[in-house]
């Protein structure tokens, strides 16, 4: 028998497929990916586990959640319940072309008070449409009971009680099962983050339908709204001057001091003269040339390139301008 694990690499899902396949199941550890969350500490801890592991990039579909959450958003940018319902029916769709029976997950009850409360965890478990075949085995003995407990499929009192948002029961349990890696909690959503959300918030709001491109940019450097539909992303240091530069394409504005050490800037899809004007004077201002000096910002265009000098100003003055 077999069962899919939605798995994070987190301890908690760490410990639900330890439980399971201690009782005989073969656990597949599925990671759903974005550009919003990475599967690399999955990798490492499905290693760690010698946990067959498969990547799933679901972009397209959990885009269109983020974009529009039935269910509404945590703190920030971060849909939960209607993530975590996509997720689990895309596992759902997995099963019979992996020749599994069931799913499972890490959750704990009232680890996180808004998506993991009774009444959540239920209208999860409804919409993502396969109901009584989600098992979390963290909780299991405190909620109702699923298809493969009723079934005899796995055994309820080998299964936990956790809830709350205590890690010291897991942590015992990890130790118990001899489970002596693993990564901090927290980190994996970039949803989750205020700054990362606000990014994401702004370009929603000036595009309906952004390339995954522009989300990759969110992730670099400071941002500027400079017009409506243009925007200034300014690298911060060397690794972000060079993937501003590969995530750059024909119709952008690239640029960059001339001699004085500093970022590469860039401008999406062109903009007015007074905007070309502002994105040059904030590029100098964040580079290595003192204010009142005048510096040369080189701005590439295609194969076009020209020279524009501007007044070096105090950062201050563009914080207006900053998203």
């Amino acid at each position: 028998m077999k069962a899919l694990c939605v798995f994070s690499g987190g301890l908690d899902s760490m410990l639900a497929a330890k439980l399971v396949r201690d009782q005989g199941i073969d656990v597949l550890a599925l990671f759903f990916e974005t550009p919003f969350f990475s599967s690399i500490k999955a990798k490492k801890s499905a290693r760690y586990m010698s946990l067959p592991f498969k990547v799933v990039d679901i972009t397209k579909r959990h885009l269109e959640v983020v974009k529009h959450p039935r269910h509404g958003y945590g703190g920030h940018m971060n849909p939960c319940i209607d993530c975590h319902a996509l997720m689990f029916r895309i596992a759902g769709e997995m099963l019979e072309q992996e020749k599994a029976v069931f799913v499972l997950t890490g959750e704990v009850l009232g680890q996180r008070p808004m998506s993991q409360n009774k009444k959540s965890l239920s209208l999860i478990a409804a919409e993502s449409a396969i109901g009584g075949l989600l098992l979390r085995p963290l909780s299991a003995k405190l909620l109702p009971n699923t298809i493969p407990e009723e079934e005899g499929w796995v055994k309820r009192d080998l299964l936990m009680n956790f809830q709350g948002r205590s890690r010291k029961p897991q942590m015992e349990l990890a130790n118990k099962l001899n489970i002596k890696e693993y990564p901090s909690p927290g980190g994996g959503c970039l949803l989750t983050e205020s700054v990362f959300s606000r990014r994401l918030a702004d370009l929603f709001s000036s595009r309906s339908n952004p390339d995954i491109r522009e989300i990759e940019l969110l992730k670099l450097g400071r941002h500027f709204r400079i017009e409506p539909y243009s925007k200034l992303v300014v690298g911060r240091n060397k690794r972000e001057n060079e993937a501003i530069r590969t995530l750059s394409k024909d119709s952008d504005l690239l640029l960059s001091s001339t001699s004085i050490p500093g970022p590469v800037a860039l401008v999406s899809d062109g903009c007015s003269q007074k905007s070309l004007e502002l994105s040059a004077a904030i590029t100098a201002a964040y580079s290595d040339a003192e204010a009142g000096q005048l510096a040369a910002i080189r701005i590439a265009e295609k194969s076009r390139e020209r020279v524009f000098e501007t007044e070096v100003r105090d950062k201050e003055e563009f914080k207006e301008y900053m998203i």
